[in-house]
């Protein structure tokens, strides 16, 4: 699996460690040639992107690796920490039709669920969610209660990631 945006971490770690370019090269999934263009300024110059703030890697591991020239650089795998955000795209209207089916489903699951993380997970808006959870909704009796993921609303990863930030709130609250 690749880190996000690989070109932009491998000048994050080629400005800030002192890893041989192919660790960089191989936790970058890049070619080595890559690095050494990228670190002679030879290709165009991109935004540095720290893979330690965005959950891909620890500064033990970098350590790890300055250490130990000939070690390569583990990834951390578990819960994402970071989810990229979502670009608005064309929904096909049947699609748009099923959404509220999705939110019912949601909100029967988890009712302590806050109406924005609902919105951005399944790109409606806090009105149709509120009216949703009033049982307002002009054709509430209609609806059948489905899984987001199963009707392609959003990805599995998406889907964990809010749910288990709604865990973290029900444990703490």
């Amino acid at each position: 699996m690749m880190p996000l945006m690989p070109k932009s971490t491998a000048v994050w770690l080629i400005d800030n460690t002192t890893l041989t370019f192919k660790q960089i090269a191989d936790f970058c999934d890049l070619h080595l040639l890559e690095i050494q263009a990228i670190a002679d300024d030879s290709i165009g110059r991109v935004a540095p992107f720290d893979p330690t703030i965005h959950g891909q890697l620890t500064r033990e591991e970098i350590a790890r690796c300055e250490q130990n020239p000939s070690a390569s650089l583990e990834r951390i795998v578990g819960v994402v920490e970071h989810v990229r955000h979502k670009v608005a795209k064309y929904m096909p209207k049947a699609k748009r039709q099923i959404r509220p089916n999705g939110i019912l489903w949601l909100l029967k699951e988890y009712p302590i669920i806050a109406d924005a993380k609902i919105c951005n997970l399944l790109g409606t808006t806090k009105s149709t969610v509120t009216a949703i959870r009033n049982k307002s909704y002009k054709n509430y009796g209609e609806l059948k209660a489905q899984h987001p993921v199963k009707l392609g609303l959003c990805s599995q990863i998406e889907f964990d990631a809010v749910v288990a930030s709604t865990q973290l709130l029900e444990e703490r609250g």
